[in-house]
């Protein structure tokens, strides 16, 4: 991309930020509250301490991980909003492979991230056979299944592994310390889930960008009818990105179990899934901008707890700051459209 190019784009993302901005000053003002006042407690509940840096990256780890699952299957156009329901089948599967274990190790942990890998790959797989198979769109055998895995969470956890003497929501008994994922110091973040979220972020855009599989699948989203005449096998490719997606977000759950809540809960996705969708809608299902902007949705995840404590507003405001963030890309690439097309017809 030339220089003029990315002053281009920079110029539009620049644009977009501010009619944010604008916006999220106007959804405050109803509340009584200062807006800059407001935007400012927001940021420094993620950024103003090492601790509360420390659960920003807690964050960052399964958004980050759920993004770049995302961008598989979109490349061939599909749509995994399963990817909820895969984060749930990966703890689903990391809790289960650990329950008989007391104590533990390394092997124990690997053992219980590749089979959170494999339960998330195998629920995709299903929403991916029922799209190449049985016609039913992603978009809907995704919803139905994240119903279905969160259904299933719930009955593991007050039925066959409830905790002894009770069952509550607040999850499975909880694993020995010998199996959680080993902390950055002081910090809430697990090395080993950073590692694997920054591992993941590089072979994905290697696998998309750098390989012909990446290339055919590219293929496929583009045009399904050619790649079948020139022998791509898009079914196939189609059934691969659903697995490797949900592996990445099987990862995720199993990140969950290990690193942060060290058990199963009913929430356990804490709806990660949902707003992996819209930061990959925010960078226009580019690989580059994920990171940065995971970061930022991470940091409103984790600042949004201050609102409440410190002037009195719901937390849910951050939420909101996030749908005004997509509708503020999306108005500005529609703009950007209809100005590139007046131009094109002069």
């Amino acid at each position: 991309m030339s220089h003029s190019s990315w002053l281009h784009q920079l110029l539009w993302i620049a644009v977009a930020l501010t009619m944010a901005l604008a916006l999220t000053v106007l959804v405050a003002l109803p509340s009584g509250a200062p807006p800059l006042e407001t935007l400012r407690i927001l940021f420094m509940g993620g950024l103003g301490s090492a601790s509360k840096f420390g659960q920003v990256l807690t964050v960052f780890v399964p958004l980050l991980l759920c993004s770049m699952g995302l961008l598989i299957p979109f490349t061939a156009r599909l749509w995994n909003i399963g990817i909820e329901g895969q984060i749930v089948l990966g703890a689903i599967f990391c809790t289960g492979v650990l329950m008989p274990v007391d104590q533990g190790g390394p092997w124990h942990i690997a053992l219980a991230l590749g089979a959170g890998m494999l339960g998330g790959a195998l629920w995709a797989l299903l929403a991916g056979l029922l799209k190449t198979h049985g016609r039913v769109h992603e978009i809907f055998s995704g919803l139905g299944l994240n119903f279905v895995a969160m259904g299933l969470a719930i009955w593991l956890i007050f039925g066959p592994w409830k905790r002894p003497g009770m069952a509550s929501m607040s999850g499975t008994e909880t694993l020995h310390l010998s199996l959680w994922l080993e902390r950055i110091g002081s910090l809430a973040v697990s090395w080993t889930a950073l590692g694997l979220a920054c591992a993941a972020f590089l072979l994905v855009a290697l696998l998309l960008l750098r390989t012909q599989w990446g290339l055919g699948l590219r293929a496929v989203g583009q045009n399904p009818k050619a790649a079948r005449l020139f022998d791509l096998s898009p079914r196939l490719r189609m059934l691969q990105a659903f697995a490797l997606c949900g592996a990445l977000g099987g990862l995720a759950g199993a990140v969950q179990v290990l690193g942060v809540y060290h058990r199963l809960l009913p929430s356990i996705s804490s709806g990660y899934g949902y707003t992996a969708l819209l930061i990959g809608m925010m960078a226009g299902f580019r690989i580059l901008p994920v990171p940065f902007i995971c970061f930022f949705f991470a940091v409103l995840n984790v600042g949004s707890i201050q609102l409440p404590l410190q002037l009195g507003l719901d937390s849910s405001l951050s939420g909101v700051i996030q749908g005004l963030m997509v509708l503020s890309v999306f108005v500005t690439q529609g703009i950007r459209t209809y100005a590139t097309r007046r131009r094109e017809g002069r």
